[in-house]
């Protein structure tokens, strides 16, 4: 990031809207990065950056700037008049610290965006404008497919931000305002003459606007984009010939949430590095957990729970794999939105994983299943894949999310090799995970029965015949239906795979001592199956 000095923040600023009265010591002028301050911030580092003080005006500033002097800041902007802040210019003279003097009817917004425009170079803001573009494309798209309707995107100005692919069943207001990237001016004046604006900005729910023929216009659904009462834009969905569905509020509603929180982000216009999954973070302990859950206003201290979606094998084997794994994470963070603002979704190991904190009560599970079937329900409907989902132990609080982790990823792999279920709660599987976890302890161990480990590496039908055994639940006749062979024979080779291994497979201890080898067996087998 290129350094710059105040001079160059100066120059930009309009007559009148602030004044430099301390101008920063020659050796540390160098501004590379901006810093918001709040008064009652006790941990800012203010090195090399352009630290605006908000919150706070005239001499109440001077506890804040002894704070910030810890690692003395190029230059700090304060509201406020000259006569109240010369105890402070003496205090940041000392420390070689500049003061810029804002007037107290000064907007900080206007400070900070050209404060930005300076220091943040060109490339970055075109890398953040690409993201947001692909986020909010991604959320248009994905919301068509949903509401089967044509979604446009636009921000508090009208502007188009992002709009579904264009079919030949939109009217000529979508094709004019995405050829223009804007509503033609007639048609915003009709949208307010008919009060669409004015219900868009008094609630926070979709909003109808019915059709009108004789204008060109088709049936509209619309809802604002706000961040807190700031109207920061507009999704706009238009029907395309079959009407609207029953749950059209409701994936509104989530896209909404989602696309609001996308244009929050750019505003902030905060680090791409920002952007890495923050799912991996909040699920490695209870540190980040706590401050993903802080820089994020992310409730921490109430129940929270975790749901992963996996993709069938064929699905992740496909060859637009990588594309079917984004366009199921934005359709599972619509619905995650639609259900808890607060939602997080992201990739973990291969799959999607919903973080879904600030949950009312740990009885929310029926909630969170039936959230796990919408998403599901639609992405087979939607996106032509087979997914299924694993809704994992409701925690007491978001920094205890990352215990519940391993639980979820077995009870995952326990759907996924399931045929009749599609979404599961620990109930549906725990003797199933359990055993599987069994399992798993035992491959990672090397201590193994010398006898039975060597019969199942050298004698393929005593070993296949063991196997059927076990998965028939050590029952004869069932296993020798299962083989196609007559029960004697089935009879003798338990016999003889006994007295092999000096295993008693009646034995309880004895029994789960085999089954452990064969499932390895079986693991092992099915691998080399596959290779050939």
């Amino acid at each position: 990031m290129a350094a710059v000095t105040v001079d160059d923040i100066l120059s930009d600023l309009p007559l009148g809207f602030a004044s430099l009265i301390l101008r920063p010591a020659p050796a540390g002028s160098a501004i590379e990065r901006f810093l918001i301050v709040d008064a009652d911030d006790e941990t800012s580092d203010g090195g090399a950056a352009f630290v605006l003080l908000i919150g706070v005006r005239g001499r109440s500033a001077l506890p804040a700037l002894r704070r910030l002097l810890k690692n003395p800041p190029p230059v700090v902007a304060v509201k406020g008049k000259r006569e109240e802040l010369a105890e402070a210019e003496e205090l940041l003279r000392d420390a070689g610290t500049g003061l810029l003097l804002v007037d107290p009817g000064a907007d900080w917004d206007r400070l900070l965006s050209i404060a930005k425009d300076r220091i943040q170079p060109r490339t970055y803001q075109s890398e953040v404008l690409t993201l947001l573009e692909e986020d909010l494309f991604a959320v248009a798209q994905t919301t068509a497919r949903l509401t089967s309707s044509h979604v446009v995107i636009e921000d508090a100005a009208n502007k188009v931000l992002a709009y579904s692919t264009v079919s030949n069943d939109i009217d000529e207001l979508r094709k004019a305002s995405i050829l223009a990237r804007r509503g033609p001016r007639k048609y915003e004046l009709l949208l307010k003459d008919l009060g669409a604006y004015r219900e868009l900005h008094r609630t926070r729910l979709p909003v109808r606007v019915p059709a009108r023929p004789q204008d060109g216009l088709r049936e509209r659904v619309a809802v604002t984009l706000f961040a807190g009462d700031r109207i920061m834009g507009y999704i706009w969905l238009q029907e395309t010939g079959a009407g609207f569905g029953a749950d059209v509020e409701h994936v509104l509603t989530g896209s909404a949430a989602r696309a609001s929180a996308e244009l929050i982000r750019f505003r902030n216009q905060q680090s791409v590095h920002m952007r890495e999954d923050r799912i991996a973070r909040i699920l490695s302990g209870p540190a980040e957990a706590a401050a993903s859950a802080h820089s994020e206003n992310i409730p921490a201290e109430r129940p929270a729970a975790l749901i992963l979606i996996g993709m069938s094998a064929a699905d992740a084997q496909a060859d637009d794999a990588a594309l079917k794994h984004g366009e199921l994470a934005n359709l599972a963070s619509i619905h995650a939105a639609a259900y808890k603002a607060s939602a997080v979704v992201g990739q973990f190991k291969g799959d999607t994983a919903v973080i879904v904190p600030g949950l009312q009560s740990t009885a929310a599970e029926p909630g969170l299943r039936s959230l796990a079937e919408s998403i599901v329900r639609d992405a087979g409907k939607h996106l032509g894949i087979s997914p299924f989902a694993a809704v994992g132990p409701v925690v007491p609080d978001l920094l205890s999310i990352h215990s519940i982790t391993r639980i979820t990823e077995a009870l995952l792999s326990c759907v996924g090799t399931s045929p009749d279920t599609a979404v599961a709660t620990v109930d549906d599987f725990e003797a199933e995970v359990l055993f599987r976890e069994a399992v798993q302890n035992f491959t990672s161990s090397t201590f193994r029965h010398r006898g039975l480990s060597a019969l199942l590496r050298q004698d393929a039908e005593l070993a296949e015949t063991l196997h059927a055994y076990f998965e028939a639940s050590l029952d004869v006749a069932e296993c020798a239906s299962r083989m196609g062979l007559h029960k004697n024979t089935v009879y003798y080779r338990i016999s003889k795979a006994s007295r092999a291994t000096g295993l008693n497979f009646g034995d309880p201890r004895d029994s789960l001592v085999a089954l452990l080898h064969i499932q390895e067996w079986a693991g092992t087998h099915k691998e080399q199956l596959g290779r050939k």
